[in-house]
């Protein structure tokens, strides 16, 4: 038997990873971008990331994957639409990062090093034991290509959202969409996990702590 966290454990473990790396910056853009226009909302939302990195690491707390990943990208962001001074240019990147990352999910697990199972620990702590199952591993090359679908769609509504929506209410409708994709891709996986675990004759069951029992 296999027994995991709770779902609703998972989503307490995983709401103040998104809120740190993906609804922060965006409300600190928002915000400075009324106080300060477009330029300030740039250098806010990425003060904001650096806020989050360096309390952490003063703290001696674990930065998440996403955080460092978020803010390496949003640097790249801020710097390119500062000299530009385009929001156009800032609001485009991710979305090109969005496609870059689904063909990035799929070659990783065409490669049998899936990107997936390193971003785990971000919304489930799952145990090394548990980890290095041979049958987790194969989920976790699986489930990669749903989360490049994922991605993918995420990058094409954004898209599509860049060219038709105002600059004032492009940040909260791509925000909306995206948390929507992602949620609805975390359920996905775990359901997804679930029965691929009972294929292989594991039982899964909801709540405590992750343990493997035979």
């Amino acid at each position: 038997m296999l027994r995991l966290p709770h779902p609703l454990s998972v989503l307490r473990h995983a709401f103040p990873v998104i809120l740190e790396s993906v609804v922060a910056p965006v409300a600190a853009y928002y915000l400075v971008l009324v106080l300060a226009g477009f330029r300030g909302a740039l250098l806010g939302a990425l003060a904001w990331s650096y806020f989050l990195v360096g309390r952490r690491l003063w703290r001696r707390e674990r930065v998440s994957t996403l955080l460092w990943l978020g803010t390496a990208l949003l640097t790249l962001r801020t710097i390119i639409s500062f000299v530009t001074g385009s929001a156009f240019v800032y609001f485009i990147q991710p979305t090109a990062s969005a496609f870059a990352a689904s063909l990035l999910l799929v070659l990783s697990a065409v490669v049998g090093r899936p990107f997936t199972q390193r971003f785990t620990h971000d919304f489930c702590p799952l145990t090394p034991e548990l980890l290095a199952r041979p049958s987790v591993h194969r989920f976790f090359v699986r489930v990669s290509f749903l989360w490049a679908i994922a991605m993918f769609l995420n990058g094409a509504i954004v898209l599509t959202l860049l060219l038709t929506a105002s600059n004032s209410s492009f940040p909260l409708e791509r925000l909306g969409a995206s948390l929507s994709l992602t949620a609805g891709a975390i359920a996905l996986s775990i359901t997804w996990f679930a029965r691929s675990m009972r294929r292989d004759g594991v039982t899964v069951r909801f709540g405590g702590s992750p343990t493997v029992s035979v």
